[in-house]
């Protein structure tokens, strides 16, 4: 990552030079990994930090391990984008292969594989023998413009969620609501939700299982390279049966989690250009619009005042919608099942090429097309439209 902390140098400069009084800013074109508009020289320094131990990898003396799945943020989120690492996932099945059973309880460690081995232990977290599972992977989202996404107000999920539920065809998504699992953060200017608080509203992760950037990035930590931190203390269950690593008790310090939630919370959602009247037309048509809402309308309070109280376009509803059989990879996240997935954002998608959360569609149209259960509805419009039509709006979404 320290081959990006130049970018972020130049993007508030150009910002600096190109714009008077009298123009808004604007963040530059095709660039990812970049800080929001209107940070102090402070905050860019501190966002270049960020980066930068977002980029860190570790090493077992640093803690890394027993298990772990890559051994830094980047390898799953390069440049803050999509990929190129992975997450393997398993459940375990009935005899036709497909569906999950009921009792998952033969995966006594859970549903995430983890070959990843350190700090003496010495047997993965694989398939077990005698277990008949289906693995499915699912790609390193991207993280651009996740801050604006916290940011979004609850009111403004729930009326989204109230409007589909409304509606006459079979799109109704739902928010997922979770669990506060970690030990707060000493710093409440974010949230001030409790250890073991319910009915908070998830936005983080494929299914939206994490409500906060900062428990985002400590769980991330604990559960992808087996490091931890105050607000995740605990390292998780392991074949071996290890209960601590190289690095003796806590590993990361709550300064580190912090500062990586900083850098994630004022990465820019990156200048759209190209986005057509017609093009936008026919998003709202297709009623690709009805989940990937263009906008939302974040907090007046938020912390961090350039995102505060805007209209942010995010082109999600941030609701998990019940994708069907051929989407499902029958794995369950909290309160989420395993046909559900939160509607992901459409932020920068013009940088990627798979989509989907395994990565199945090489391409714009085949992602569309391959929608299922509640997403027939937007696939079955996309067909029906002329080729023409078709093409204009496959331009405005690659111009997102």
């Amino acid at each position: 990552m320290t081959k990006l902390l130049p970018l972020a140098w130049l993007a508030a400069a150009l910002a600096a030079c190109a714009e008077t009084e009298e123009d808004p800013p604007s963040t530059i074109v095709n660039a990812v990994d970049v800080p929001i508009d209107g940070l102090s020289r402070a905050d860019i320094e501190r966002f270049n930090r960020g980066d930068a131990k977002f980029g860190l990898p570790f090493r077992a003396v640093d803690g890394l391990g027993p298990l772990y799945i890559r051994s830094s943020c980047s390898a799953c989120h390069a440049e803050a984008g999509r990929g190129p690492g992975l997450v393997q996932k398993m459940v375990a099945v009935e005899d036709d292969g497909v569906t999950p059973k009921t009792d998952q309880s033969e995966l006594a460690f859970g549903s995430t594989i983890r070959q990843g081995l350190a700090a003496g232990a010495t047997t993965p977290l694989a398939p077990p023998d005698g277990v008949q599972v289906r693995v499915t992977i699912r790609l390193g989202p991207p993280v651009i413009g996740r801050g604006y996404l916290e940011a979004i107000a609850d009111e403004e999920i729930e009326r989204v969620e109230a409007e589909q539920a409304r509606r006459g065809d079979a799109i109704h998504g739902r928010i997922h609501r979770v669990t506060f699992a970690s030990v707060p953060n000493p710093d409440k200017s974010f949230s001030d939700f409790a250890q073991g608080q319910t009915g908070i509203i998830g936005r983080f992760g494929m299914k939206a299982r994490v409500a906060t950037l900062d428990d985002f990035t400590a769980d991330a930590f604990q559960g992808d390279m087996g490091l931890t931190t105050p607000m995740r203390p605990t390292e998780l269950r392991n074949p071996d049966g290890l209960t601590d690593d190289q690095r003796e008790g806590i590993d990361l310090t709550m300064e580190h989690v912090d500062i990586v939630a900083f850098y994630l919370r004022h990465i820019a959602i990156p200048r759209r250009v190209g986005l057509t009247g017609k093009g936008r037309a026919l998003f709202e048509r297709a009623r690709c619009a009805v989940c990937h809402v263009p906008a939302l309308h974040t907090r007046a309070d938020y912390p961090i005042t350039q995102i505060a109280n805007v209209d942010a376009e995010v082109y999600t509803d941030l609701l998990l919608h019940d994708m069907g059989e051929s989407l499902a990879d029958g794995v369950s996240d909290g309160d989420a099942g395993g046909r559900e997935w939160k509607t992901a954002p459409l932020i920068g998608l013009r940088f990627y090429t798979s989509f989907l959360h395994d990565g199945r569609a090489k391409s714009v149209a085949e992602a569309i097309l391959a929608h299922d259960g509640q997403g027939r509805t937007a696939a079955d419009a996309f067909r029906a439209l002329s080729p023409d039509d078709r093409a204009a709006l496959v331009a405005f979404v690659e111009a997102l």
